[in-house]
């Protein structure tokens, strides 16, 4: 079955774009359009879309507090971020809030292809070079941590989880607990982990979990 696509862009032709793009590939299929922060909330509350692709800037409206808005009503809706603005500058922004993968509009079409299928498959996606460096600095950031030695072995599973992309509602199903219940590992993982906000947890995950593999 097609994943369906909502496209948020206030630029007529960079929606239809998109929708010429994504039409020849059958594993994607746009379900809607919008152009404002109001109307995006319409279309995913009538049509229940798989994925948001959204532009940050949206007219007189403010996509990253759409970002922020969409988190809080859908939060396991994937948000991809198509943007002309500067990755080093949003891409963090953007993740924190919620968002999963994060593309610049000069990024050539596969580029923005294999983000979008990585986002629908649960995972996250910014390019290599960003990834990096937000890897880099959150080793850097956990040297002065407590160590995840202090997390319970459930903690660690949800913790392992987060790394792979999960969603909270795909890891309440992978181990059997409820959607609160891993939301209330989450904060007790950030809270002794000296950790801010999610996307400092997810960044934390990735690194950890690339360090224990690392482990003979």
């Amino acid at each position: 079955m097609a994943a369906r696509i909502l496209i948020v862009d206030d630029h007529p032709l960079m929606r239809e774009g998109l929708i010429e793009l994504i039409a020849g590939h059958t594993d994607l299929e746009v379900c809607g359009e919008a152009d404002s922060a109001a109307s995006a909330l319409t279309a995913i509350d009538a049509l229940h879309p798989d994925v948001v692709v959204l532009d940050l800037t949206l007219g007189q409206d403010d996509g990253v507090a759409l970002v922020a808005t969409l988190r809080g009503r859908s939060p396991s809706l994937p948000i991809l971020v198509l943007s002309m603005h500067d990755e080093t500058v949003y891409a963090e922004k953007m993740l924190s809030l919620g968002a999963r993968g994060y593309v610049m509009k000069q990024e050539a079409s596969e580029v923005f292809l294999t983000a979008l299928r990585k986002v629908i498959a649960g995972e996250h996606y910014v390019r290599a070079e960003l990834a990096a460096r937000l890897v880099a600095r959150a080793t850097r950031a956990s040297q002065a941590r407590v160590p995840s030695g202090q997390l319970t072995a459930r903690e660690h599973e949800v913790l392992r989880a987060i790394a792979r992309g999960l969603s909270t509602q795909e890891i309440a199903v992978l181990l059997g607990m409820s959607a609160k219940t891993v939301d209330s590992h989450r904060r007790n993982m950030r809270e002794k982990l000296g950790l801010t906000s999610a996307g400092d947890l997810v960044r934390y995950a990735m690194q950890w979990e690339t360090a224990d593999a690392r482990q003979p």
